[in-house]
């Protein structure tokens, strides 16, 4: 937790009114962002993102299994964030715990859809080999390294990166199996597949901080809140999630205006996210 003086609060909170951030950005601005791919050599795919002094990596890994009776058509996808102890001090003992719970479920809400799997900003139907028999499953763990506020939308940019570096194996169904066996199958060690990012959304969190709402927040502006509403969205300007924590409620009229704010922010994220993992990829070819 950031222990502020009240002469602080009032700083932060009166920058924020004026549409000048302490560190001299406006409201709806962002850190600088840098991503690196291919960090996890043993993983499928893996990236780094940090955004200002927050820093995360995300890895996923690609194992066959069954897709389940309710989605024949449809493979798996598991999150799950662990936080660092040396990332923050509060993340000591069950502090950590606690957060890693509350990212992994706030990353399933934004980037999976609901139960049905509606909505899903990650395509599970790619990721079928077999209808009903076999399919991918994708193990993404993210990990936060270092945290200065905004963990959300840093995961959320990582996994995306981690994404568009994963080349899944090419699969090949042996001939002459009966429908109602197992095929077998060869999994290839030298072809792989890029797995389709074009739908991936980013997330933008937009933190209200006394009656204007900020992205990107630090720690020290995180501390003054009253609510966040984090929201993915993909290029197409789908929303595929929406996440709310703070115990102040919120207006539906200012959660439309929120959406609005955040389609916006999302295209400059998207693109600057875009350019950056297009640049990691070409100097790991390099």
């Amino acid at each position: 937790m950031v222990g502020l003086s009240l002469g602080e609060q009032f700083f932060i909170q009166g920058g924020i009114a004026q549409d000048l951030r302490c560190d001299g950005r406006k409201r709806l601005s962002y850190r600088p962002i840098y991503v690196q791919t291919g960090v996890i050599p043993q993983a499928n795919g893996s990236a780094k993102v940090r955004i200002g002094d927050t820093e995360v990596i995300a890895s996923v890994k690609a194992e066959l299994g069954k897709p389940s009776l309710m989605q024949p058509d449809k493979g798996k996808v598991s999150i799950h964030i662990d936080c660092s102890s040396t990332a923050e001090p509060a993340f000591e003992g069950r502090g950590a715990d606690w957060l890693s719970a509350d990212l992994s479920n706030a990353l399933q809400r934004c980037l999976l859809g609901a139960k049905s799997g509606a909505g899903a900003g990650i395509d599970c139907s790619s990721l079928v080999v077999v209808q009903g028999k076999i399919c991918w499953d994708l193990y993404i763990d993210g990990l936060v390294v270092s945290s200065d506020g905004n963990l959300l939308d840093a995961l959320g940019a990582a996994i995306k990166a981690a994404l568009s570096n994963t080349g899944i194996p090419k699969v090949q169904i042996a001939a002459g199996a009966s429908s109602d066996e197992k095929p077998e199958v060869e999994v290839s060690d030298e072809e792989f597949l890029q797995f389709d990012t074009s739908g991936v959304p980013v997330i933008v969190t937009l933190t209200k901080v006394g009656k204007h709402y900020i992205v990107d927040a630090t720690s020290e502006e995180e501390s003054q809140m009253s609510s966040a509403v984090s929201i993915s969205i993909n290029r197409q300007g789908y929303i595929c999630g929406v996440t709310k924590r703070g115990g102040m409620g919120l207006d539906p009229s200012v959660i439309l205006d929120m959406v609005s704010v955040a389609k916006l922010v999302s295209e400059q994220l998207i693109n600057k996210l875009d350019s950056e993992i297009a640049s990691a990829e070409a100097e790991d070819e390099s």
